[in-house]
């Protein structure tokens, strides 16, 4: 273990290009006074509603915590740069945060697609990326000293789901729906090995695009095929689309389950009550103010106050990644470097969230925080947890 420690802080030293010295005026995006933290993400582009509520939800945390006297007397100035949800925007913000900001951290980056098109670069920068706005497995696939995600994956909360429903329910005739994306075919591994691990078959399978609005001829196959569950790997859009369509054909006698990139509160409360009855599992709790603890409900109202809005999903990622990185900061101690950011990550352990998510366990080779999952089901316009945590 001793020989793999100076080993990764050779590489990580030398990648950061730390080598030498390792005071913290030597390291980029630190200086006495300040730290620098990047994050490309959607501003304007469709999925602005995740990229604007984080982006800020990090800033109003970073900025209580500046108020407050910093941390080891350093400010942290956080920079975002707008993909509008396109990898070409998001390589082009990339570049400049790493080579012109000189960021110490990339942090709540939005996309799969995006973030691994930027990961070289960044990673031979040394730069850590923690957090992304996304669940899927390659964000922490295959193991990389500097890449960090504290929740569950789309392939973990599909699994749970398909396991509970089929467990509570008595469904034995499984079934999926999913994009025909890269983020699609993950949920599909997620429901094959399931239902090999179940014993049970799958009985059909359908596709759509993530430009489609009209899922009459999926949902007729899946009906045709008797299935009586199911899985969907769909985003916000086409999971809605898809179960209002069920719906609306009187196929009532069947089960949906969905996973995190779902767990969205326009789809909970979509109109005239069309997803009414659905499951997802996620990663993380669906606060409402309503029915909030002090802690949360003061979260609550100083997002709204300096942002004229209630916050989302998106707010909740972003509040969990700024936490994250103040206490991983706070436990590297004064003499900052991007070597002793990463060990205080790793050693962060028992950790959970203001919102009372899954426990966050991380290790020098374990950089996934955890698999647990939480499962909802959509009843009068919310997410109602129903169960919890979840393996499967």
């Amino acid at each position: 273990m001793r020989i793999r420690s100076l080993a990764f802080s050779a590489a990580l030293l030398a990648a950061a290009g730390l080598a030498g010295t390792a005071s913290a005026q030597n390291v980029r995006g630190v200086t006495k006074s300040e730290i620098v933290i990047g994050m490309h993400t959607d501003l304007s582009g469709v999925a602005a509603s995740y990229g604007v509520s984080s982006s800020n939800a990090m800033r109003l945390q970073f900025e209580k915590i500046n108020a407050e006297g910093g941390i080891h007397g350093r400010k942290i100035r956080l920079i975002v740069e707008d993909s509008q949800y396109q990898v070409p925007r998001a390589v082009q913000a990339a570049n400049k945060l790493i080579n012109r900001d000189k960021i110490f951290i990339m942090a709540g980056a939005l996309g799969t697609p995006h973030n691994a098109a930027v990961f070289e670069e960044q990673f031979k920068a040394g730069i850590p990326n923690v957090n992304p706005v996304t669940a899927a497995r390659s964000m922490v696939e295959p193991h990389h000293p500097l890449k960090f995600q504290t929740i569950s994956s789309y392939y973990d909360h599909i699994r749970a789901g398909i396991k509970y429903v089929v467990e509570k329910n008595g469904r034995k005739k499984i079934c999926t729906l999913y994009q025909d994306t890269d983020f699609g075919k993950e949920t599909l591994e997620g429901v094959q090995d399931q239902v090999k691990a179940m014993n049970l078959p799958l009985v059909e399978t359908a596709t759509n695009k993530p430009t489609d609005t009209d899922f009459t001829a999926q949902i007729t196959k899946l009906r045709n095929a008797g299935c009586d569950l199911v899985a969907l790997g769909a985003i916000v859009r086409d999971a809605i689309l898809s179960y209002a369509t069920a719906r609306k054909m009187g196929w009532n006698d069947v089960d949906f389950v969905s996973q995190s990139a779902s767990f969205d509160q326009i789809v909970a409360s979509a109109p005239g009550g069309v997803t009414e009855g659905m499951y997802v599992g996620a990663g993380t709790v669906m606060p409402y103010r309503d029915t909030a603890d002090a802690t949360v409900a003061a979260w609550w109202d100083a997002y709204k106050a300096k942002y004229g809005a209630d916050p989302n999903i998106g707010a909740v990622y972003g509040t969990n990644t700024a936490n994250l990185i103040i206490t991983a900061l706070e436990k590297a101690g004064k003499d900052l470097t991007t070597e002793k950011f990463v060990k205080a990550l790793e050693s962060i352990s028992g950790y959970r969230d203001i919102f009372g998510g899954p426990v966050v366990n991380f290790g020098p080779d374990k950089h996934l925080g955890t698999n647990e999952v939480l499962l909802y089901q959509i009843q009068k316009g919310r997410f109602v947890k129903i169960a919890g945590p979840l393996r499967y």
